[in-house]
Protein backbone atom coordinates (compact mmCIF):
# COMPACT_ATOMS: atom_id res chain seq x y z
CA UNK A 1 0.00 0.00 0.00
CA UNK A 2 3.05 2.24 0.21
CA UNK A 3 2.41 3.53 -3.30
CA UNK A 4 -0.55 5.61 -2.05
CA UNK A 5 1.62 7.75 0.19
CA UNK A 6 4.37 7.89 -2.44
CA UNK A 7 1.88 9.10 -5.04
CA UNK A 8 0.72 11.88 -2.74
CA UNK A 9 4.30 13.01 -2.23
CA UNK A 10 4.93 13.12 -5.98
CA UNK A 11 1.78 14.83 -7.21
CA UNK A 12 1.03 17.44 -4.59
CA UNK A 13 2.85 20.71 -4.10
CA UNK A 14 6.12 20.22 -2.30
CA UNK A 15 6.11 21.75 1.14
CA UNK A 16 8.76 21.80 3.79
CA UNK A 17 8.16 18.95 6.22
CA UNK A 18 8.84 19.62 9.85
CA UNK A 19 7.90 16.83 12.19
CA UNK A 20 5.13 17.57 14.63
CA UNK A 21 5.91 16.70 18.24
CA UNK A 22 3.61 17.18 21.19
CA UNK A 23 3.76 15.92 24.76
CA UNK A 24 2.85 12.31 25.40
CA UNK A 25 1.06 10.95 28.42
CA UNK A 26 1.24 7.35 29.61
CA UNK A 27 -2.20 5.86 30.15
CA UNK A 28 -3.55 2.64 31.58
CA UNK A 29 -5.07 0.29 28.99
CA UNK A 30 -6.44 -3.19 29.74
CA UNK A 31 -4.65 -6.13 28.12
CA UNK A 32 -5.94 -7.43 24.82
CA UNK A 33 -6.78 -6.12 21.34
CA UNK A 34 -9.06 -3.15 20.64
CA UNK A 35 -7.67 -1.26 23.66
CA UNK A 36 -8.63 -4.22 25.82
CA UNK A 37 -12.34 -3.82 25.10
CA UNK A 38 -14.83 -6.66 24.87
CA UNK A 39 -16.03 -6.75 21.24
CA UNK A 40 -19.69 -5.88 20.62
CA UNK A 41 -22.21 -7.95 18.70
CA UNK A 42 -24.96 -6.79 16.37
CA UNK A 43 -26.04 -4.03 18.78
CA UNK A 44 -23.70 -0.99 18.93
CA UNK A 45 -21.89 -0.28 22.18
CA UNK A 46 -19.93 2.72 23.44
CA UNK A 47 -16.26 2.23 22.62
CA UNK A 48 -13.69 2.28 25.43
CA UNK A 49 -15.56 4.49 27.94
CA UNK A 50 -13.17 6.33 30.23
CA UNK A 51 -10.29 5.91 27.75
CA UNK A 52 -12.03 7.66 24.90
CA UNK A 53 -15.51 9.02 25.42
CA UNK A 54 -14.14 10.51 28.63
CA UNK A 55 -16.24 12.55 30.98
CA UNK A 56 -15.38 16.21 30.62
CA UNK A 57 -14.30 16.04 26.99
CA UNK A 58 -16.04 15.58 23.66
CA UNK A 59 -14.59 12.66 21.69
CA UNK A 60 -15.70 11.79 18.16
CA UNK A 61 -14.63 10.45 14.75
CA UNK A 62 -12.73 7.42 16.06
CA UNK A 63 -10.81 4.90 13.92
CA UNK A 64 -8.01 2.37 14.22
CA UNK A 65 -4.75 2.69 12.29
CA UNK A 66 -3.50 -0.07 10.00
CA UNK A 67 -1.43 -1.82 12.68
CA UNK A 68 -4.45 -2.04 15.06
CA UNK A 69 -2.17 -0.71 17.83
CA UNK A 70 -3.14 2.91 17.21
CA UNK A 71 -6.54 4.47 17.77
CA UNK A 72 -7.19 7.96 16.42
CA UNK A 73 -10.02 10.23 17.49
CA UNK A 74 -10.94 13.89 17.50
CA UNK A 75 -11.14 15.49 20.93
CA UNK A 76 -12.59 18.86 21.79
CA UNK A 77 -11.00 20.14 24.98
CA UNK A 78 -9.47 23.24 26.50
CA UNK A 79 -5.94 21.96 25.88
CA UNK A 80 -6.45 22.44 22.10
CA UNK A 81 -7.96 25.93 22.29
CA UNK A 82 -6.29 29.04 20.93
CA UNK A 83 -4.42 27.31 18.11
CA UNK A 84 -4.12 29.20 14.82
CA UNK A 85 -6.02 27.30 12.13
CA UNK A 86 -4.39 26.02 8.96
CA UNK A 87 -5.73 27.84 5.92
CA UNK A 88 -7.40 24.91 4.18
CA UNK A 89 -9.63 24.01 7.07
CA UNK A 90 -12.51 26.43 7.00
CA UNK A 91 -15.20 25.61 9.49
CA UNK A 92 -13.05 23.73 11.99
CA UNK A 93 -13.33 24.85 15.58
CA UNK A 94 -9.97 25.78 16.99
CA UNK A 95 -10.59 23.55 20.00
CA UNK A 96 -10.58 20.36 17.92
CA UNK A 97 -7.46 18.20 17.85
CA UNK A 98 -6.67 14.76 16.46
CA UNK A 99 -5.43 12.58 19.31
CA UNK A 100 -3.93 9.10 19.14
CA UNK A 101 -3.62 6.30 21.66
CA UNK A 102 -0.75 4.04 20.62
CA UNK A 103 1.42 1.26 21.98
CA UNK A 104 4.91 2.72 21.93
CA UNK A 105 8.12 1.95 23.85
CA UNK A 106 6.38 -0.98 25.59
CA UNK A 107 3.61 1.17 27.00
CA UNK A 108 0.36 2.81 25.93
CA UNK A 109 0.66 6.53 25.29
CA UNK A 110 -1.71 9.30 24.28
CA UNK A 111 -0.59 12.31 22.28
CA UNK A 112 -1.84 14.96 19.85
CA UNK A 113 -1.20 14.27 16.17
CA UNK A 114 -2.64 17.48 14.71
CA UNK A 115 -4.12 20.56 16.31
CA UNK A 116 -7.06 22.54 14.94
CA UNK A 117 -8.07 19.63 12.68
CA UNK A 118 -11.05 17.32 12.34
CA UNK A 119 -12.85 14.98 9.90
CA UNK A 120 -9.86 12.61 9.58
CA UNK A 121 -9.53 9.49 7.48
CA UNK A 122 -6.53 7.19 7.27
CA UNK A 123 -4.98 5.67 4.17
CA UNK A 124 -4.96 1.85 4.03
CA UNK A 125 -1.21 1.72 4.66
CA UNK A 126 -1.55 3.95 7.73
CA UNK A 127 1.02 6.46 6.51
CA UNK A 128 -1.28 9.31 5.47
CA UNK A 129 -4.15 11.01 7.27
CA UNK A 130 -6.53 13.15 5.23
CA UNK A 131 -8.39 16.14 6.66
CA UNK A 132 -10.94 17.68 4.30
CA UNK A 133 -8.67 19.20 1.63
CA UNK A 134 -5.37 18.56 3.39
CA UNK A 135 -3.21 15.74 4.67
CA UNK A 136 -0.26 14.84 6.89
CA UNK A 137 2.29 12.08 6.37
CA UNK A 138 4.11 9.79 8.75
CA UNK A 139 7.78 10.66 9.16
CA UNK A 140 10.66 8.93 10.89
CA UNK A 141 9.92 10.77 14.13
CA UNK A 142 6.22 11.66 14.01
CA UNK A 143 3.95 13.37 11.50
CA UNK A 144 4.57 16.09 8.95
CA UNK A 145 3.04 19.52 8.99
CA UNK A 146 -0.28 19.94 7.20
CA UNK A 147 -0.13 19.94 3.39
CA UNK A 148 -2.71 20.83 0.77
CA UNK A 149 -4.23 18.14 -1.44
CA UNK A 150 -4.10 20.70 -4.23
CA UNK A 151 -6.55 20.78 -7.10
CA UNK A 152 -9.16 19.65 -7.87
CA UNK A 153 -9.83 19.35 -4.14
CA UNK A 154 -8.56 22.66 -2.75
CA UNK A 155 -11.37 24.74 -4.24
CA UNK A 156 -14.14 22.39 -3.04
CA UNK A 157 -15.82 22.71 0.38
CA UNK A 158 -15.08 19.14 1.44
CA UNK A 159 -16.24 17.92 4.84
CA UNK A 160 -14.49 14.54 4.67
CA UNK A 161 -12.29 12.85 2.08
CA UNK A 162 -11.13 9.23 2.04
CA UNK A 163 -8.48 7.43 -0.02
CA UNK A 164 -8.47 3.87 -1.37
CA UNK A 165 -5.44 1.64 -1.98
CA UNK A 166 -5.52 2.65 -5.65
CA UNK A 167 -5.08 6.31 -4.72
CA UNK A 168 -8.64 7.23 -5.73
CA UNK A 169 -10.11 9.84 -3.39
CA UNK A 170 -13.80 9.84 -2.44
CA UNK A 171 -15.36 12.91 -0.86
CA UNK A 172 -18.48 14.85 0.05
CA UNK A 173 -19.26 18.51 -0.63
CA UNK A 174 -20.78 21.12 1.62
CA UNK A 175 -23.28 23.45 -0.05
CA UNK A 176 -26.06 25.58 1.37
CA UNK A 177 -28.63 23.16 -0.06
CA UNK A 178 -26.69 20.03 1.06
CA UNK A 179 -27.69 18.37 -2.19
CA UNK A 180 -24.37 17.50 -3.87
CA UNK A 181 -23.80 13.75 -4.44
CA UNK A 182 -20.71 11.98 -3.18
CA UNK A 183 -17.93 12.17 -5.77
CA UNK A 184 -14.59 10.57 -6.55
CA UNK A 185 -11.39 11.47 -8.37
CA UNK A 186 -8.99 8.89 -9.77
CA UNK A 187 -5.23 9.18 -9.94
CA UNK A 188 -4.47 9.10 -13.69
CA UNK A 189 -0.93 9.50 -15.01
CA UNK A 190 0.19 11.12 -11.77
CA UNK A 191 -2.65 13.64 -11.58
CA UNK A 192 -6.13 13.64 -10.10
CA UNK A 193 -8.87 13.84 -12.70
CA UNK A 194 -11.97 16.04 -12.67
CA UNK A 195 -14.30 14.69 -9.93
CA UNK A 196 -17.21 12.52 -11.01
CA UNK A 197 -20.46 11.64 -9.21
CA UNK A 198 -20.77 8.13 -7.80
CA UNK A 199 -24.37 8.12 -9.03
CA UNK A 200 -27.82 9.56 -8.29
CA UNK A 201 -28.29 7.19 -5.35
CA UNK A 202 -25.58 9.21 -3.56
CA UNK A 203 -27.48 12.48 -3.86
CA UNK A 204 -30.88 11.55 -2.44
CA UNK A 205 -32.18 13.54 0.51
CA UNK A 206 -30.69 16.66 2.03
CA UNK A 207 -27.30 15.38 3.11
CA UNK A 208 -24.78 12.79 1.86
CA UNK A 209 -21.53 12.99 3.72
CA UNK A 210 -18.48 11.55 5.51
CA UNK A 211 -17.64 8.61 3.22
CA UNK A 212 -15.56 5.63 4.28
CA UNK A 213 -14.21 3.70 1.29
CA UNK A 214 -13.09 0.08 1.57
CA UNK A 215 -9.40 -0.24 0.63
CA UNK A 216 -10.32 -2.37 -2.40
CA UNK A 217 -13.26 -0.06 -3.26
CA UNK A 218 -15.74 -2.93 -2.99
CA UNK A 219 -18.09 -0.87 -0.79
CA UNK A 220 -18.58 2.61 0.61
CA UNK A 221 -20.27 3.60 3.88
CA UNK A 222 -21.58 7.13 4.47
CA UNK A 223 -24.23 9.08 6.35
CA UNK A 224 -27.30 10.68 4.84
CA UNK A 225 -30.51 12.45 5.84
CA UNK A 226 -33.40 10.89 3.90
CA UNK A 227 -37.18 10.85 4.21
CA UNK A 228 -37.13 7.05 4.51
CA UNK A 229 -34.47 7.14 7.23
CA UNK A 230 -34.82 6.30 10.89
CA UNK A 231 -33.38 9.48 12.39
CA UNK A 232 -31.87 12.83 11.59
CA UNK A 233 -28.92 11.10 9.92
CA UNK A 234 -28.46 7.38 9.18
CA UNK A 235 -25.58 5.21 8.00
CA UNK A 236 -25.89 3.73 4.50
CA UNK A 237 -23.78 1.32 2.45
CA UNK A 238 -23.41 0.79 -1.28
CA UNK A 239 -21.57 -2.09 -2.95
CA UNK A 240 -19.49 -1.90 -6.10
CA UNK A 241 -21.07 -3.74 -9.02
CA UNK A 242 -19.75 -4.67 -12.45
CA UNK A 243 -21.23 -1.55 -14.05
CA UNK A 244 -20.96 0.94 -11.19
CA UNK A 245 -22.35 1.33 -7.69
CA UNK A 246 -25.41 -0.40 -6.32
CA UNK A 247 -28.26 1.20 -4.37
CA UNK A 248 -27.67 2.94 -1.05
CA UNK A 249 -28.84 0.51 1.66
CA UNK A 250 -29.78 1.66 5.17
CA UNK A 251 -27.78 -0.27 7.81
CA UNK A 252 -31.01 -0.90 9.69
CA UNK A 253 -32.61 -0.19 13.04
CA UNK A 254 -30.03 -2.10 15.09
CA UNK A 255 -27.46 0.55 14.14
CA UNK A 256 -29.49 3.60 13.11
CA UNK A 257 -31.75 5.30 15.65
CA UNK A 258 -33.76 8.48 16.03
CA UNK A 259 -30.46 10.14 16.91
CA UNK A 260 -27.86 11.11 14.31
CA UNK A 261 -25.38 8.42 13.23
CA UNK A 262 -22.39 9.85 11.35
CA UNK A 263 -18.69 9.55 10.49
CA UNK A 264 -18.39 5.81 9.83
CA UNK A 265 -15.15 3.86 9.54
CA UNK A 266 -14.31 0.16 9.45
CA UNK A 267 -11.41 -1.28 11.42
CA UNK A 268 -8.49 -2.40 9.21
CA UNK A 269 -9.15 -6.05 10.12
CA UNK A 270 -12.66 -5.62 8.72
CA UNK A 271 -14.36 -6.79 11.92
CA UNK A 272 -15.98 -3.64 13.35
CA UNK A 273 -17.72 -0.47 12.25
CA UNK A 274 -17.03 2.68 14.25
CA UNK A 275 -19.31 5.71 14.10
CA UNK A 276 -20.56 8.75 16.02
CA UNK A 277 -24.01 8.99 17.55
CA UNK A 278 -25.28 12.50 18.26
CA UNK A 279 -28.31 12.95 20.47
CA UNK A 280 -28.79 16.56 19.46
CA UNK A 281 -27.42 18.99 16.91
CA UNK A 282 -23.77 19.92 17.27
CA UNK A 283 -21.10 18.19 19.31
CA UNK A 284 -22.39 18.82 22.80
CA UNK A 285 -23.68 15.24 23.13
CA UNK A 286 -21.78 12.88 20.84
CA UNK A 287 -20.33 9.43 21.56
CA UNK A 288 -18.12 7.00 19.61
CA UNK A 289 -19.79 3.61 19.13
CA UNK A 290 -18.66 0.35 17.57
CA UNK A 291 -20.56 -2.65 16.24
CA UNK A 292 -19.83 -6.01 14.58
CA UNK A 293 -19.19 -5.47 10.86
CA UNK A 294 -20.98 -8.70 9.94
CA UNK A 295 -23.85 -6.44 8.85
CA UNK A 296 -21.74 -5.64 5.76
CA UNK A 297 -21.68 -9.28 4.67
CA UNK A 298 -25.36 -9.68 5.52
CA UNK A 299 -26.26 -6.81 3.18
CA UNK A 300 -23.73 -7.62 0.46
CA UNK A 301 -25.48 -8.78 -2.74
CA UNK A 302 -24.96 -12.44 -3.52
CA UNK A 303 -22.68 -13.34 -6.45
CA UNK A 304 -21.23 -9.84 -6.33
CA UNK A 305 -18.69 -9.14 -9.05
CA UNK A 306 -16.38 -6.16 -9.19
Amino acid sequence: MKRVSTAIVLIFSALVVSSTSYSQDDISIPNGPYLGQTPPGAIPEIFAPGIVNKEGSTDLEGMFGSDMNTFYFVREAEEYAGVVKVGEFKGDEESYGLAVIEYKNNQWQQSVVAKAASEPSISPDGNTILFKTGYIERTSDGWSEMKSLGEPFASISIMRSAIASSGTIYFDTYTKELDTPLRYSRLVDGKYETPKSLGPQFGIGRYNAHPYIAPDESYIVFDSVRDAGLGSSDLYISFREADGWGPAINLGDKINTQASEKNPSVSPDGKFIFFDRRIKRGNSDVTIYWVDAQIIETLRPKLQTI
